[in-house]
């Protein structure tokens, strides 16, 4: 569940663009469904990715984004969990300054937190889990260098005939004490059905998270992506194969877009 979170985080993260979407009011809540060979395909948990204004002390305007996983009533006996990702962009400039993260499964408990100097081109991390003594660590930014939430907003403003099908392209997300290498490959145009909601014009992707640094991908997560084909570029369903059978997430509900909808079909 909390890798498919950051799927669905990372999932528009395809190209390293100065002019990101950022729109005040839009909210895209997502359903999240596991599948098995012997398992039907079962409905276990939300997402729910808001964006809205905030502001510095001395009132300089951020917008703030909240990415929120969490799983439903009906299997919180089972396994309770609550994934919560934050982060504030300068409005001006496009660019993340801080990042925050809360995560609780189970027994398991996460923070951490990152401040960006792109000024000095680095980045401060801090994190724990449980009550343990914060880590920390200071590394070296790039423009293509961000947290999950920043690169999940890098691609909607692209055109779609600026990307080149089958053509590889890599980004690089932070993570607490390193920085991975996400890469992905453009496949083309497909008509994708959307349960509850019909059917789209899409984009399709195919992504791979690297384990560490640099291009070790032996352990990292894969995950195919479909963004709706039009201005607003938002995902629309994501399939993530685990060691056994396989985790989906597709759009449920949608407000506040800055653009219509045009690729759904009528």
């Amino acid at each position: 569940m909390k890798r498919l979170l950051f799927s669905i985080l990372l999932l528009a993260a395809a190209s390293p663009l100065a002019a990101q979407l950022y729109h005040p009011g839009e909210v895209l809540d997502y359903r999240v469904s596991y599948k098995a060979k012997m398992f039907p395909n079962t409905e276990v948990g939300t997402v729910e990715i808001v964006t809205s204004i905030d502001s510095l002390p001395d009132g300089k305007p951020l917008y703030k984004v909240v990415g929120a996983g969490r799983t439903l009533p009906t299997y919180r006996w089972f396994f309770n969990l609550e994934d919560i990702y934050t982060v504030w962009i300068d409005a001006e400039r496009l660019r993340p300054l801080r990042f925050e993260s809360d995560i609780r499964e189970g027994d398991y408990t996460f923070q951490s937190f990152y401040t960006y100097d792109w000024d000095n081109a680095r980045i401060d991390t801090r994190w724990r889990s449980r009550q343990n003594p914060y880590e920390q660590r200071q590394m070296e930014l790039t423009q293509q260098s961000m947290d999950p939430i920043a690169l999940f907003f890098n691609l909607r403003s692209a055109e779609a005939d600026d990307f080149r099908e089958g053509e590889p392209a890599t980004l690089r997300m932070v993570l607490q004490d390193t920085i991975r290498d996400l890469r992905f490959r453009y496949l083309g145009r497909e008509t994708k059905k959307i349960r509850n909601m019909g059917r789209f014009r899409t984009l399709k992707f195919e992504c791979e998270l690297g384990s560490t640094e640099e291009f070790s991908f032996t352990d990292g997560t894969v995950f195919t992506i479909w963004i709706s084909d039009d201005k607003n570029k938002i995902p629309l369903y994501i399939e993530s194969p685990v060691r056994i059978g396989s985790i989906q997430a597709y759009l449920s509900g949608y407000k506040g877009l800055k653009y219509p909808l045009s690729s759904r079909d009528k």
